[in-house]
């Protein structure tokens, strides 16, 4: 099954290193992220929860909850977490779902048979209050991921939801946006009143609305 964007993300039940949930009761009315790792024990994995522990404030101020998931079964994930403690330095602070059936990572496409028949490669998907699919990001099981280029979109995300801009390459928190196209220049004076640069009829640049 091929989960694209602004598809409302399957729902499910699983049991979890913090007990048994059914996935969109958990998420309730936060954005979601959810990543699967190929399997427990193994070193790039170890290093990306403890990575994703470490940034839990940052998911925590962007109204964030993030869950993880590999075939491995629950009492695998326990003991793994006592590896990731010690190595990573940091305490795994979010559940992560044991799916030894395959049922969830089939549901979300997780296993890519050319390059893996048995285990799910890394792939990342962001979910929006109102449950729909807004970012997926699919690695091999070779490369660790770049967890700070997701709460960067996540930033992206949440802002460009709330006001009629966009964010140009590499743009972080703070950086100037791109007013979107629909929007007038009488109403952009009357919307953006920190002003705006007008670089082509097509590119405007005015400062984040949020700061």
């Amino acid at each position: 099954m091929s989960v694209q964007l602004g598809d409302i993300a399957p729902d499910f039940e699983a049991d979890t290193t913090e007990g048994h949930i059914k996935f969109h009761d958990w998420l309730g009315d936060k954005w979601g992220i959810l990543f699967s790792h190929p399997r427990d024990f193994t070193p790039v994995c170890t290093t990306e929860l403890g990575y994703v522990a470490r940034l839990k404030p940052e998911f925590d101020k962007r109204n964030v909850k993030v869950i993880g998931i590999s075939i491995d079964p629950l009492d695998s994930h326990a003991k793994w977490a006592d590896d990731i403690t010690e190595t990573q330095g940091t305490k795994v602070n979010f559940p992560i779902i044991a799916d030894p059936d395959r049922k969830i990572a089939g549901l979300y496409g997780m296993i890519h048979p050319k390059h893996d028949e048995v285990y799910t490669v890394r792939t990342v998907f962001v979910i929006d209050p109102q449950k729909k699919i807004r970012l997926t990001i699919t690695y091999p099981q070779t490369t660790g991921r770049n967890f700070d280029e997701i709460i960067r979109v996540v930033d992206s995300l949440q802002l460009t939801d709330g006001y009629k801009v966009a964010t140009p390459v590499n743009w972080k928190s703070g950086d100037d946006v791109i007013i979107v196209n629909s929007v007038d220049d009488e109403t952009a004076k009357k919307t953006f009143p920190k002003g705006f640069k007008t670089v082509k009829s097509y590119l405007r640049l005015t400062p984040d609305p949020r700061k």
